[in-house]
Formats: structure tokens, C-alpha cells, sequence
């Protein structure tokens, strides 16, 4: 089936210049790659592994983003002309996965190729019972976590179509000026956060809990918040109960990276990371879950009025894309803020060869010091908070629970 998307018929040029965002997760790794990407759970029975690589044989070459290597010493993308699907499409058993978090640490471990082909690949893993998951994955030096979306669905998606929104920039206000100057200020000061002052150990982990999206819009319609806000509220007072449980003191204010995606129309698949980070402190010091998002609410419509996203992209790329990325290696890096908090709709469900999927989930690995990632992916009627974390950070296994914890206490008030 033709891929509807833009650009999908188009011949991509020979090359690319990597963007301020891309060049910064380049720095930030010190040329190594950093998995990224979706993985789609499904129950009952699994694709063959041919017919997956047969999906993936018939559209690849239509996509732009699989179509590209990355030329590291140019600090480029470079086009390639064939791909050969069998070093790009794999499987894997893991019987005793009962939650399918286990094929999230596979992909999380699993060494990336290195050899000059385009940084992608997609995953069969069979789990017990039957269950089964899809997993397309990247370089995050190559693709955020909103083309990823775009790419998985185009790729994978027997109706390619629907997805994230695309980004409307508009020009920033006074405010979001202010504030874009004030959150790069902010990240040349060491972050307060105790929680997670910790020695990387360089092992990383994966845990999750699954939700239906209605609680969470529920939430958010009895408080004039977004599903967002009511994520990030739930995550601070989980963070600040963690905290309290681990050591009897109140966490201060968590100082975390949220990325803001201003991917426009037209360049859904389009290589190359789209997006800005916006420095937000979580209120893990507030003393309920309804205080919490009370004062979230406030910092996120502030961040809209102000239309902080339009003024952090036009500080990130308005000079030398080494500038830019020297901004972004700062504002997102384990000294500075804890981790980033990534919210992305991955909207209608993906459906591979007649296989509707349970749930969905943004995935990235750890780099720059950081030691935890956390995200939530909505999509259909259920979202999936993962929490992706440094071994060293003992006891973060208990932060979904305590983020279901504070999801219900919101729910009761």
C-alpha cells in the first residue's frame, strides 16, 4: 500500500546537514548512539518474522527517515540507496516477559550496528501466553520521539495515517523570551535534587504501569488542566512520597527537561530531531497531589502564553548550530535537571496485519549523566508511564505505583 504521508514519494537529498538538536545528542554521546524509538504490545497471535520483513521490504524506501546513515565525522546524514532488511529486522523470545517491560530493557541493552547502515532497526520479540511485541527503534542523534511516531506508524501501520500533531509556530511573546533566557541561566547552575545524586553505574532499566487516558482526562477536565499536567503532578508527588519513604526529609523542587516538539507539517518522517526542552521544576515538595497540580498548571500555562516552545526554537536556531547544540548539551544533562519528562499521543492504535495494539511506548536511553527518564504514551484509550533509570537509583521500581497512588488521590478530591 503507497504511504499517504508528505515527502514520501519524493527522492531525499544525497545528504543533510545535521540540526542544533541532532549535533547536541552528538556531543552529549560523544559520537555513540543512543537507542530511542516505540514499541507496540499486542496479544494473541504473532507475525511471522518474513511477513514483518516483508513490511518492512515494501515500504522502507518510501520513508525519508529510514533512508539515511549518519556520516559522524561530517556531522551529516548521507542518503543511501538500498536497504537490506534482513540486517535491519530481528527476533527475539522472551518467555517469562509478563508485562512487556522486558522487551523495553532489550531494546535498552541490545548494541546498536555500527557499520554505516541507516540507524534503525525493528524488533519481533514473542513474550508468554502468545502476547507479542513490534519494536522500531533509532538513534536519538537521528530522531526525536515525535518522528519516531510518524516513522513506526508509516512503517508498520496497515492504515498509515493520523498521529501526533504537527507544530504551529507562531512568533514567541516578550514573556517566552524571558523565559527561554531564564531556563538556559538556570542550567549553569547545578540542580537541586538529592533524590537522584547518585553515581551513574551506566546499567539501565526499565519499569511501567499502564492507564486508561479517560482517568487521566477526567482529571484534568475537574481542574482545567491537560493530560500532561496531570502526568507531571501525579510524577512530582510520587517523587516527593519516594523520597519521604527513603529518608524522612521533603524533596525540593525537581528540576526536569520537558521536550517540546516543533515538527511542522510536511516533515513528519523527515530525519533529524525536531525539538526544544523546556525547564520545569517539578513540585515534589507539595504537600498533596492537588497542590501539586495546582502549581503545574500554572508553570505549563505560563510556558503556553508565553509561547515559550516558538521562542526556545528561535534561540536554538537563530545562530551557528554549534551554538545551538552547546545550549542544548547544558539545559539537558545529569548536573542540571534530572532527567527529561516526555509526553507524547501517539493518537489512533497501530494495527499490524490485522492486529490491533494494547498499548504503546516512547523508549530512550540514558546519556549526559542522567539518571531517569521518564515518559508517557497515550494511545487509543490507554497510556503507559514508563520509567527508564539508572540501576544506581535504588527503589525507582516503586515510582509507578506511587504515580497510580497519586493518580487516584487526584481522582478522590
Amino acid at each position: 500500500m503507497p504511504d499517504p504521508r508528505p515527502g514520501a514519494h519524493d527522492t531525499p537529498p544525497a545528504s543533510l546537514p545535521m540540526g542544533a538538536a541532532d549535533l547536541a545528542y552528538h556531543l552529549a554521546m560523544g559520537g555513540r548512539p543512543l537507542p530511542a524509538g516505540f514499541l507496540f504490545g499486542f496479544s494473541g497471535r504473532a507475525p511471522t518474522l518474513d511477513s514483518v520483513r516483508a513490511r518492512v521490504a515494501e515500504r522502507a524506501l518510501r520513508i525519508p527517515a529510514l533512508r539515511y546513515r549518519i556520516a559522524r565525522s561530517s556531522r551529516t546524514f548521507t542518503r543511501v540507496d538500498a536497504i537490506d532488511v534482513e540486517r535491519h529486522v530481528h527476533e527475539a523470545r522472551l518467555p517469562g516477559d509478563d508485562d512487556g517491560s522486558g522487551a523495553g530493557r532489550l531494546m535498552l541493552s541490545r548494541p546498536m550496528g555500527g557499520d554505516g547502515r541507516p540507524p534503525w532497526d525493528v524488533w519481533l520479540v514473542h513474550g508468554p501466553a502468545g502476547g507479542h511485541s513490534l519494536c522500531y527503534r533509532t538513534d536519538h542523534t537521528f530522531q526525536d520521539g515525535v518522528g519516531a511516531a510518524h516513522t513506526a506508524r508509516a512503517l508498520l501501520d496497515d492504515h498509515p495515517a493520523g498521529g501526533p500533531p504537527a507544530y504551529r509556530g507562531r512568533r514567541p511573546a516578550l514573556g517566552g523570551l524571558v523565559g527561554a533566557l531564564g531556563d538556559v541561566a538556570a542550567s549553569f547552575r547545578a540542580g537541586d535534587m538529592p533524590a537522584f545524586d547518585v553515581p551513574v553505574s551506566g546499567r539501565t532499566t526499565l519499569c511501567q504501569a499502564v492507564v486508561p487516558v479517560a482517568r487521566l482526562r477526567a482529571v484534568g477536565r475537574a481542574n482545567g488542566a491537560t493530560v500532561n499536567d496531570v502526568f507531571l503532578a501525579a510524577l512530582a508527588h510520587a517523587v516527593g512520597t519516594w523520597h519521604h519513604k527513603n529518608t524522612g526529609s521533603v524533596h525540593p523542587p525537581l528540576p526536569v527537561a520537558v521536550p517540546m516538539s516543533v515538527r511542522p507539517g510536511g516533515e513528519e518522517c523527515a530525519p533529524g530531531n525536531r525539538l526544544v526542552v523546556a525547564r520545569v521544576l517539578l513540585p515534589c515538595d507539595a504537600p498533596s497531589p492537588r497542590h501539586a497540580l495546582s502549581r503545574v498548571t500554572a508553570r505549563t500555562d505560563g510556558l503556553r502564553a508565553g509561547r515559550q516552545r516558538d521562542a526556545l526554537r528561535l534561540l536554538l536556531t537563530a545562530g551557528p548550530r554549534g551554538v545551538g547544540a552547546r545550549v542544548g548539551t547544558r539545559m539537558v544533562n545529569g548536573r542540571s535537571v534530572a532527567g527529561p519528562v516526555s509526553s507524547v499521543d501517539f493518537g489512533s492504535a497501530l494495527v499490524h496485519q490485522g492486529s490491533t495494539a494494547r498499548r504503546s511506548v516512547v523508549y530512550s536511553g540514558l546519556g549526559a549523566g542522567i539518571r531517569c527518564l521518564t515518559t508517557l504514551t497515550s494511545q487509543h484509550d490507554t497510556a503507559c508511564l514508563a520509567v527508564i533509570h539508572d540501576e544506581a537509583l535504588k527503589g525507582a521500581d516503586e515510582l509507578p505505583d506511587l504515580w497510580l497512588a497519586a493518580l487516584l488521590e487526584l481522582e478522590r478530591l
